[in-house]
């Protein structure tokens, strides 16, 4: 082992650091990189061989103590990530050779922005994330490269400097800037926009749907059923599998530091549809929602108008509720860039690559300052800068 990894370990499972350990690394309050969420996933099946989602750890220690961390899963393929690099599998395909197994730094099936390099308050960040990445790349000989996802803007600008190739993306989030209440957020949309957003809160009412919030310790097991029912059902009309099972709920449900918040929408006592969200430090997670039948503006309502109204209420600073979809943009959310940072090991693919991923930078900027153009807000309350 060389001076710059000397420290590290790799673990196959997350259960092979100590939880408090692990969580008295500075994970910038996102839940999704608590050892407690990680654990989960890893004891109900989600991330495992037969996933594709084999975890592989990098933990960095100093005088016996914990001083770093990097969650990290050997990949035979690309779901789950939302960092979207299909083209890259088939152009190495077209040539030959084999892109998978790659090395993927992420919360796994979650696109939420935060540190992926975590590093103990007190400990030397640089130091840290390059024993981290060094150790990461080190396993290179299997793996034909490193993606490091939806990382702060501080680690994507760090891993350009030493060499790793850039991409941004852009979802669209909802920011806080102090409302009072729900109505003074919509007091800062244009009248047509404003008067829009009231039709569709009102047909949900006026249909009789009425919500409750409730923490996942909340449930009983029967209505996690139900919930988890309802959640998958609309996963598989979409064509898609469920990346979490009911035990993986439940067991989070147990814990504190990342139980999810469940929003339930009942009409005559029935429940007809729900959301589940995660909560952060400053900031609430849309993550999954399922419907029993189609009612006009539900999917609006439950996703986003109350999820927007708990942050309001709540005092948190940014809903994040999840990738893509435009519809969001008249609801409040605005156009914000994320960060991944990738290590191809291949010259010539990462020639290639970068060259894509700096056109790619441009047209995104693009979309992005498109879409700022249709914000309902009025012309005196929009931000100057793209967040």
């Amino acid at each position: 082992m060389d001076a710059a990894t000397r420290g590290t370990a790799c673990h196959a499972s997350i259960d092979e650091v100590v939880a408090a350990d692990w969580n008295a690394l500075d994970h910038g309050g996102v839940p999704f990189l608590r050892h407690e969420f990680l654990a989960a996933l890893e004891h109900h099946g989600a991330t495992s061989a037969a996933t594709g989602w084999i975890p592989a750890h990098v933990t960095l220690r100093a005088a016996g103590a914990l001083v770093g961390a990097l969650p990290l899963y050997e990949k035979s393929h690309s779901w789950g990530e939302f960092v979207f690099d299909f083209s890259w599998a088939e152009a190495y395909r077209r040539y030959g050779a084999h892109y998978y197994p790659k090395l993927v730094a992420a919360t796994p099936f979650t696109p939420a922005t935060g540190p992926r390099f975590l590093v103990r308050p007190g400990a030397d960040p640089e130091r840290v994330r390059r024993a981290l990445l060094d150790a990461a790349v080190a396993r290179r000989p299997r793996c034909s490269s490193l993606h490091v996802q939806f990382t702060t803007r501080a680690e994507s600008d760090w891993l350009a400097s030493v060499g790793l190739l850039t991409r941004v993306d852009c979802q669209f989030q909802w920011q806080n800037a102090g409302y009072a209440d729900f109505d003074a957020f919509l007091g800062t949309f244009t009248a047509d926009k404003r008067k829009k957003a009231r039709r569709e809160r009102r047909r949900v009412e006026e249909a009789g749907i009425r919500f409750h919030w409730r923490g996942g310790d909340q449930l009983s097991a029967e209505e996690w059923r139900a919930v988890h029912a309802l959640k998958s059902a609309t996963f598989h009309r979409h064509g898609h599998e469920p990346y979490l099972g009911l035990g993986c709920f439940l067991e989070l449900s147990a814990t504190p530091a990342c139980r999810p918040l469940v929003l339930l929408a009942s009409l005559a006592g029935q429940l007809v549809a729900c959301a589940i969200f995660f909560r952060g430090a400053d900031t609430l997670y849309g993550r999954y929602w399922g419907a029993a039948g189609e009612f006009h503006s539900l999917h609006f309502e439950t996703c986003y108008y109350q999820g927007i109204d708990y942050c309001i209420r709540e005092g948190l600073a940014r809903f994040e509720p999840g990738t893509q979809g435009e519809h969001k943009i008249a609801r409040g959310f605005r156009p914000t860039l994320t960060h991944s940072a990738h290590h191809i090991e291949e010259p010539r693919f990462a020639a290639a690559i970068g060259r894509f991923l700096a056109e790619e930078r441009v047209a995104v900027a693009a979309y992005a300052a498109e879409t700022e153009l249709r914000v309902p807000f009025r012309a005196d309350e929009r931000p100057l800068e793209l967040p």
